[in-house]
């Protein structure tokens, strides 16, 4: 190709970005000012929300009118051990307006690394979504669950198509009448997934519908019965893992315990068995004392889907004493802790630094995410539960939620 024809060819391709950008803008300004005419009433001495200098084109969500702003306080360092790298030392940025969870995971960090620091092993993990398929009769259900065996590779290939990173790992048949809920079970690479499961699967609903419809006597089909317990506590988030599995453990010293909880390590042991007594009498769903706050922060700060903190809810704290090193080992699981680190949220610019700022914004960095979120979780167990034993739980919100100016901490950053 001549060079005066390929300077012609680049200057149209720069002329046609350069529209494109003009007429994203004009669009991007015309968006806003329709949408601030369409609720000027509503928005009518409203400053905080609506102060912003960020393009309502590049926001992905509807209506948009601002934003809210969460306080971020940075809770650590947290020295950290995976099997398979080095020990690090991280950082969690933590998006909350209650007072003391900072200071306290804080705390829980400090004990927690005078003993050797937080291991974390990251297990299986997955994404589900769980279209039905309604028949005529119970026996036009059954048979089509019975035949899924034959279906799974075409079922693969057609949602597989819609992704370079959904890859469809198993598919369950859960017959309820004449309904077939089928549990589809997907790996999404770095993403959390929810919406690519949803997109792969839809896709295949399709599929099903256009090929296999009068074969099998298909009345309806609905891309979600809400079996894959989506943004909800349930026993299945407790079975099969949605999002990734993960456990943190540290085994707390009598003297770290004693310096730094000002407690026992006995007492503590003591204390957690008690609340695992009342957990059981509740029927509570897990037994932890307050992992929540560390994945509704957490997960805000880094851009996760903030309902699903329901998903990962379910916690298991484990307590075990040695009497003779006097020794307490504690383990908190999580089966379920939908987590990514591209897509959705994760796409802002803040989000982007919470993620640089935990060291998870890399390739592979979903799996660190979730172990992270888990050790920090366990640093906050450790020192709520070392407060109620000290009775200095109620003192520390007390002064923390409720001092002067004049009385104000000294930030350490």
């Amino acid at each position: 190709m001549p060079w005066n024809q390929i300077i012609r060819t680049g200057l149209s391709k720069i002329s046609a970005k350069v529209n494109l950008d003009r007429g994203n803008m004009v669009r991007s300004i015309h968006n806003d000012q329709k949408t601030k005419a369409q609720f000027s009433q509503v928005l009518t001495g409203i400053e905080h929300i609506t102060r912003h200098n960020q393009d309502p084109f590049k926001v992905k969500i509807e209506n948009f009118i601002g934003y809210t702003h969460v306080p971020v306080g940075l809770a650590g360092p947290l020295h950290i051990r995976t099997p398979t790298g080095p020990d690090k030392e991280i950082w969690a940025p933590m998006a909350t307006t209650e007072a003391a969870v900072v200071a306290s995971c804080c705390r829980g960090c400090k004990a927690a690394n005078a003993s050797g620091g937080i291991e974390v092993h990251m297990g299986e993990e997955g994404m589900t979504r769980c279209p039905v398929f309604q028949f005529q009769n119970p026996r036009d259900a059954l048979r089509f669950a019975r035949a899924l065996p034959t279906l799974q590779a075409s079922f693969k290939e057609v949602a597989e198509s819609t992704s370079k990173h959904a890859r469809l790992q198993s598919l369950t048949p859960h017959t309820i009448g004449r309904s077939v809920h089928l549990l589809f079970n997907y790996t999404c690479g770095d993403a959390s997934g929810q919406n690519m499961v949803t997109i792969a699967t839809d896709r295949v609903c399709a599929w099903v519908s256009k090929n296999l419809e009068k074969e099998y006597k298909i009345v309806d089909t609905f891309v979600e019965g809400m079996l894959s317990s989506d943004k909800k506590p349930s026993w299945r988030n407790v079975t099969v893992v949605r999002g990734v599995e993960t456990v943190a453990w540290t085994a707390l010293s009598e003297s770290a315990c004693q310096r730094i909880l000002g407690c026992s390590s006995a007492k503590l042991y003591d204390l957690i068995q008690i609340t695992q007594d009342a957990a059981i009498r509740n029927g509570e769903h897990g037994s932890n004392m307050d992992s929540a706050n560390i994945l509704a922060a957490i997960f805000i700060a880094t851009g996760q889907d903030a309902a699903c903190v329901a998903d990962a809810s379910w916690a298991h704290l484990t307590p075990e004493y040695d009497q003779m090193s006097k020794t307490l080992t504690l383990s908190l699981y999580f089966p379920s802790m939908p987590v990514g680190v591209i897509g959705g949220g994760t796409s802002y610019a803040t989000q982007q630094e919470g993620l640089r700022i935990m060291q998870c914004s890399e390739p592979g960095g979903k799996r660190r995410l979730a172990g992270y979120i888990a050790a920090f979780a366990l640093a906050l167990e450790i020192s709520t539960a070392s407060a109620v034993v000290t009775k200095t739980f109620a003192r520390s919100h007390e002064q923390l939620a409720r001092w002067e100016a004049s009385e104000r901490p000294r930030s350490k950053i």
